[in-house]
């Protein structure tokens, strides 16, 4: 192609500075054989293995590697630090009918790892044109993430997880192996699901789900722990399930219980996560 840019040194990479060509940083090392588009742009020491196609519009942060046989498209942001690893594919057009070939983008953040045979899709311009992953994610092999999702930090997606379109993911979320999310479904920051998990509700903050459909099975009292919760912190937080889960409440009705308990952050949070459900919780 006469308008593809391959980088075979480091002087074609001072060379491709043009608005033709793709500006792709002298500090970048980007193998013969990967294909850098005019309109990509690719940041100081950024590693692009072979085999790789970076598209129009992508934007790679300083840091960031590239492995092998990767396809990046645009208009895709990717920040800083950032390991892709062979055969993802990140930035593609979405799965959606109603997708009729809009700008719309992709954003992810720092120091994400990206596993083998990832599929992270573009947004729709029926939600925010936009999908974004966080920073310090773990997406295992064959993770999907699919048009309009929102991801936080310090996640892990485990292998063949499937989240469909408009799925919000907070902050240390856990997702087991093979668990698939509906479409819509908000997973609040600290919970957790089991391997092989089908969640078609919202999951609060902190809850443990498991199953096909999705039960509540306590809370990530683990996980708390290892990020120093106090043993008071704790028991409170073990309260509140207790309130959402085991006195017959409805949802508004906890709510209500939960606000008149001790103003903490984290059970701000957990009331948080309630109200924001729109297709109710997993119980």
């Amino acid at each position: 192609m006469s308008d593809t840019l391959s980088v075979t040194d480091s002087e074609a990479a001072r060379a491709a500075v043009s608005p033709l060509k793709a500006n792709i940083n002298p500090a970048a090392r980007v193998h013969p054989t990967a294909i850098v588009e005019p309109g990509a742009r690719i940041g100081e020491d950024v590693e692009v293995g072979p085999w790789t196609y970076i598209g129009p519009g992508v934007e790679v942060g300083m840091g960031s590697r590239i492995h092998s046989h990767v396809v990046l498209k645009g208009p895709t942001v990717i920040g800083k630090n950032n390991r892709i690893f062979q055969f993802s594919s990140v930035g593609e057009e979405c799965q959606d009918k109603k997708y009729a070939g809009e700008p719309t983008r992709l954003v992810l953040g720092d120091n994400n790892i990206i596993r083998e045979g990832c599929t992270l899709h573009r947004g729709t311009i029926q939600d925010q044109w936009q999908t974004s992953i966080g920073s310090n994610n773990l997406l295992m092999a064959y993770a999907h993430v699919a048009h309009d999702c929102v991801i936080g930090d310090n996640c892990v997606i485990a292998n063949n997880v499937a989240l469909a379109g408009h799925v919000f993911v907070g902050d240390s979320v856990i997702l087991g192996g093979y668990t698939t999310v509906h479409q819509f479904c908000k997973i609040g920051s600290f919970s957790m699901s089991a391997a092989q998990t089908a969640l078609f509700k919202d999951v609060p903050a902190f809850i443990m789900a498991s199953g096909n459909p999705a039960e509540a099975h306590g809370m990530n009292f683990e996980g708390m722990r290892r990020r120093g919760y106090a043993p008071e912190l704790i028991s409170k937080l073990r309260q509140c399930y207790k309130i959402i889960y085991r006195q017959g409440l409805r949802t508004a009705e906890a709510i209500d219980r939960l606000e008149s308990m001790e103003p903490l952050p984290e059970i701000q949070l957990l009331i948080d996560s309630l109200k924001s459900s729109t297709r109710g919780i997993t119980r």
